[in-house]
C-alpha cells in the first residue's frame, strides 16, 4: 500500500541530495571568497586542494588505482585541468559576482555537450547561450560594469572544465572513484607553487586552516560525494538537467552571502544560459555524461 510513497520518496532523495550538493559548492565558493584578503584566490585554491587531497586520500585510498603509462598522462592532464578550473574560477571571483561567475564558467560543459548531439535543435541552444554571454559583455548600463579580465578567468574556468570532463570520462574508465582522488592530488601539485609564491607564509596563518578545511569538505568532499550517490540513482540526462540549475543557485548564494545584486540583464544572461544547458542536456546523445563537483 505505501508503494507509491516509497517510489516518491525514492525519486526525490537523489534529487535532494543534488540540490544539496550544488547548494553547498557555492556556499563553498562564497567561503573561500573571505580568505582572498589574506592569501589571494591563488593560496585559496591551493588551500582548498591540499585540505581536499588529504581527505580524499584517506577516504578513497587512491594508492590502490592500477596505472599505465596511457591512463596515467590521462590522469594528469585530468588532473591539471581540475586544477586550472578551480584557479582561474576562484580568479574570477576577485572581480565578478558569484552567480554570473558560474554562468560562465557552464560554457565549458554546454559547448562539450552541443559537440557531442550535433542537432539542428543545437543552434537554438547556441544562440540562448551566445545571448546570455552578450547580456554579460560590459557595454554601458546593461552589464553594471562587468569585468572584462574576470569573465575571461570564468570562460577560462569553463575551457578547464570542458577538459576535465573529457579525460575525466577516460581516466575514470580505468580506475573509477579512485581517479579523482588522483585528479585532486595532481592538481594540488599544480597549483601550489602559484599559492606559495604568491601567498608565501601567510598560507601558515592559524586562523585560516579551519575556513580552509572548510571550504575543502563543502567545495569537494561533501558534493562529490553527494553527486556521486545521486548519479548512481538517477538517469545521466536528469542528472545534467538538474545540474544546469547551478548559476542560479551561485547568484543566490552570492545574494545571500556575500550581498552581490545583480541586474536585470545579469539575472536573464543568468536565465538564459541555464536554458541552453537544459536543452542541451536534453537532445544531446550518450556520449558525453555529466560533470561532477566543478567548482
Amino acid at each position: 500500500m505505501n508503494s507509491p510513497h516509497r517510489s516518491l520518496a525514492s525519486s526525490l532523495y537523489p534529487v535532494a541530495l543534488l540540490i544539496i550538493a550544488m547548494a553547498s559548492i557555492q556556499s563553498g565558493a562564497s567561503l573561500a571568497k573571505s580568505m582572498f584578503p589574506v592569501v589571494g584566490p591563488q593560496g585559496t585554491t591551493t588551500l582548498r586542494l591540499i585540505f581536499a587531497s588529504i581527505i580524499m586520500l584517506l577516504l578513497l585510498r587512491p594508492w590502490r588505482a592500477r596505472l599505465t603509462a596511457q591512463s596515467l598522462r590521462t590522469v594528469i592532464v585530468y588532473g591539471m585541468a581540475l586544477g586550472g578550473m578551480n584557479f582561474l574560477f576562484y580568479m574570477s571571483l576577485r572581480t565578478i559576482p558569484l552567480g554570473i561567475a558560474v554562468a560562465l564558467e557552464f560554457t565549458g560543459p554546454l559547448a562539450v555537450a552541443i559537440y557531442a548531439s550535433r542537432r539542428a535543435i543545437d543552434f537554438l541552444w547556441i544562440a540562448l547561450a551566445v545571448i546570455g554571454l552578450i547580456l554579460l559583455i560590459p557595454t554601458g548600463a546593461t552589464s553594471a560594469g562587468l569585468d572584462l579580465a574576470g569573465a575571461g578567468y570564468a570562460l577560462g574556468a569553463g575551457a578547464c572544465w570542458a577538459l576535465y570532463i573529457l579525460f575525466g570520462q577516460k581516466a575514470g574508465a580505468d580506475n573509477g572513484v579512485q581517479t579523482a582522488a588522483l585528479g585532486v592530488m595532481i592538481a594540488a601539485l599544480f597549483i601550489a607553487p602559484i599559492g606559495i609564491i604568491h601567498a608565501g607564509s601567510a598560507l601558515l596563518t592559524p586562523s585560516l586552516i579551519p575556513v580552509a578545511i572548510g571550504v575543502a569538505i563543502l567545495s569537494t568532499a561533501l558534493p562529490y560525494t553527494l553527486e556521486m550517490i545521486a548519479l548512481t540513482r538517477m538517469p545521466a540526462r536528469t542528472f545534467g538537467t538538474l545540474m544546469s540549475i547551478e548559476p542560479a543557485i551561485g547568484a543566490l548564494s552570492g545574494l545571500v552571502f556575500l550581498q552581490e545584486c545583480l541586474s536585470f540583464a545579469q539575472w536573464s544572461a543568468i536565465f538564459c544560459i541555464i536554458l541552453a544547458s537544459v536543452g542541451a542536456t536534453l537532445t544531446m546523445g550518450n556520449a558525453v555524461k555529466p560533470a561532477v563537483a566543478a567548482d
